[in-house]
């Protein structure tokens, strides 16, 4: 009984092993802990692969950030042992700033660790399933988006921010997040996404609305802040969303937002590698 339950387990780690391959040392490798001047160094390598490898357009040329791949793999290490005392000592703009680099940062490593380079959702286990070392623990991608950044912060900015790896996602911005140009990076961010054509349109001739499946995913996100009792079209975080987009348009397309009077559909998402052609 002891052979056969060891079999199967070695069995289930070997068909499993693709797909959990961290990317640096496990937490338990590694007791170290990265000194400020090492962290800053690391943020440094990663604009420098940011500047280098990602367009204006947000596309990756991702066969050379493969094959120079150091600064990216210094900065994800140097965050996989951060400790908890430089995390808590920092503000929650600079939290929210290191996770959502932290998943940027892991999603082109996750990319750039198959051979052949490929779309996202085929790799198996990418969101769910492969572990990655960050701040002396083993997140998956999942962890860090739906258990971290949507339950420990009221920021729904995020879904303009987090890079996914495909073309409907939001614009990879050439620049890590940091705290302190966080809300002004984070507006950049809505206003780019939104701009897209398949982020956010108006068609009054039509009586409809486009969004991103995005706000369709985590519309509940913008409840909290942006929710209403009247006015707008759609269920309550539909509403929310859309106060929220009120913001960012004209004085007219505001109105018509607030009017209520179209109808909502969820746009395409292109799950397409957002790599430079």
């Amino acid at each position: 009984m002891v052979k056969k339950t060891v079999l199967s387990l070695s069995l289930i780690s070997i068909l499993l092993g693709g797909c959990t391959i961290a990317s640096a040392p496990t937490p338990s490798e590694t007791s170290a802990s990265v000194s400020d001047a090492d962290l800053e160094a690391a943020y440094d390598a990663y604009q420098a692969v940011l500047e280098t490898y990602v367009d204006a357009d947000g596309l990756v040329d991702y066969v050379a950030l493969q094959q120079n791949r150091g600064q990216l793999d210094q900065f994800n290490g140097a965050i996989a042992v951060v400790s908890d005392d430089t995390y808590n000592s920092w503000t929650e703009a600079d939290q929210i700033a290191f996770w959502v680099n932290a998943y940027n940062s892991l999603t082109l490593a996750s990319i750039i660790d198959q051979e052949p380079i490929r779309d996202i959702k085929d790799i198996v286990g990418v969101w769910r399933i492969r572990q990655h070392p960050i701040q002396g623990q083993s997140k998956t991608l999942d962890n860090i988006e739906h258990q971290t950044l949507r339950v420990d912060f009221n920021e729904p900015r995020i879904h303009a921010a987090l890079v996914c790896a495909a073309i409907s996602c939001p614009l990879l911005r050439n620049e890590p997040f940091r705290g302190e140009n966080l809300d002004a990076q984070l507006e950049d961010q809505v206003q780019t996404f939104l701009a897209k054509a398949d982020g956010f349109r108006i068609d009054q001739a039509e009586g409809k609305v486009y969004l991103s499946t995005i706000f369709q995913w985590f519309g509940e996100d913008w409840i909290p802040t942006y929710g209403v009792d009247s006015g707008f079209a759609g269920n309550a975080s539909e509403q929310a969303v859309l106060n929220f987009i009120s913001n960012y348009v004209s004085a007219e397309e505001k109105a018509y937002l607030e009017a209520g009077d179209y109808q909502i559909i969820y746009l395409d998402y292109d799950w397409s590698l957002n790599v430079q052609s």
